[in-house]
């Protein structure tokens, strides 16, 4: 394999990491930054959004130059905004750093997916894809808990220098070992209003439905989990980072066992882990208390978690074949607007007065909603199969 697509794992492992160790360090960074844990929490939802919007316009700005110097400029851009937020003064200008990353990471993916189908044969991008895809599950398996673990004990604002580090690395190593884009003459890139009307099929547009309500569900908790845990569990601090690992393995099994259901069955896989993830959050807001429950718990969500998405994005791209770069980037987006949506509102509910123990119960709900939606979906696409002319 290219040492330029390891390179772009390292990438993808900086970025996903940027994104998620926020969630481990926010009672530290609270206290230090004078402002209470759902303000804090917030940063999650502006990171989010950043990605949402700046996604899929980003990428349609860039996708006219080398996407090799897209990446690179991507990183240098991404560090600098990780070493502004380790010295940020005050929370404005924290959360004036956490944009522009997000910026960063807005056209990161899609760009690294155009770079990485030039570097190996067809007959080897799917372990290509999967290697550069892996760096955003070990982000999540080592970054979140490795991150909470630095900052708990060293001060919050040392992971992102980590993260900085890790970005200028691979910016570095891309320059080195990136080849140069290999542009065909005469080559037509279809328009964005051709690409725009690709998306118009229910099956995209439910499913970035779908990804929406699930993540808000999520990071309803996920955002406020180490308070949770502090608070509701009573866990040690010291023993936090260990359940972080946990939720980070769970991660990685969910992301195999979502693949091999999308092999087998998609649809049928997809509403099992939606029925079981509303159930696992039911069964939360009276478990919490409970140190084992919570091991459980904390491993079937991330098992959960992240096996819902592999059938959901198979069937946009599916749906969308003429214009898979803007469809990938929206999916994305649909996770970054249920990310953000997540973390407002758990912010919100806490500052209404809402206890940490109830915040499960957005997960139940949003699940619920997202097996409605996929099951709709499912439902309109056997329709339209069985009124075709040909099946008549």
């Amino acid at each position: 394999m290219p040492i330029a697509i390891y390179a772009l794992a390292l990438a993808a492992f900086a970025v996903g990491s940027a994104e998620f160790v926020i969630s481990g360090i926010l009672p530290p960074l609270a206290e230090d930054l004078s402002v209470t844990i759902p303000v804090a929490g917030l940063l999650v939802s502006a990171y989010a959004i950043g990605v949402a919007i700046g996604g899929p316009v980003l990428t349609v700005f860039t996708s006219r130059f080398s996407q090799r110097n897209v990446l690179i400029g991507l990183m240098i851009v991404f560090s600098i905004a990780q070493v502004l937020c380790a010295i940020a003064p005050d929370y404005g200008l924290l959360l004036l750093a956490r944009l522009l990353s997000a910026c960063a990471h807005g056209v990161f993916f899609g760009a690294g997916n155009v770079v990485v189908v030039g570097l190996v044969p067809p007959e080897r991008r799917g372990a290509a894809f999967s290697l550069f895809i892996s760096g955003i599950t070990v982000a999540n398996l080592l970054g979140l808990p490795g991150g909470s673990a630095i900052g708990l004990n060293f001060g919050w604002r040392i992971p992102f220098l980590a993260v900085a580090a890790l970005g200028a690395i691979a910016a570095v190593v891309l320059f080195l070992k990136l080849p140069h884009d290999k542009r065909q003459e005469g080559e037509r890139h279809a328009t964005f209003g051709e690409q725009v009307r690709e998306l118009r099929h229910q099956q995209v547009w439910l499913s970035y439905l779908t990804i929406t309500f699930v993540m808000i569900g999520a990071l309803a908790f996920g955002t406020f989990q180490v308070p949770i845990m502090l608070n509701v569990t009573r866990l040690h601090p010291d023993i936090i980072p260990v359940y972080l690992l946990i939720g980070g393995l769970g991660s990685m099994l969910g992301i195999f066992l979502g693949g091999r259901g999308t092999d087998w069955k998609p649809m049928p896989t997809l509403l099992t882990v939606l029925l079981l993830q509303a159930l696992l959050y039911f069964t939360m807001l009276f478990a919490m208390h409970d140190k084992v429950w919570m091991t459980v718990n904390l491993l079937g969500t991330s098992i959960l978690g992240f096996a819902f998405s592999t059938p959901l994005q198979a069937r946009v791209i599916t749906a969308a074949h003429a214009a898979p770069n803007l469809a990938s980037s929206l999916i994305s987006t649909a996770f970054n607007i249920g990310i953000a949506g997540g973390a407002f509102i758990g912010a919100m509910l806490l500052s209404a007065g809402v206890s940490y123990a109830d915040i499960p119960a957005v997960g139940v709900v949003t699940s619920l909603c997202a097996a409605a939606t996929a099951s709709l979906s499912w439902w309109l696409e056997r329709r339209s199969t069985v009124a075709a002319p040909g099946n008549a």
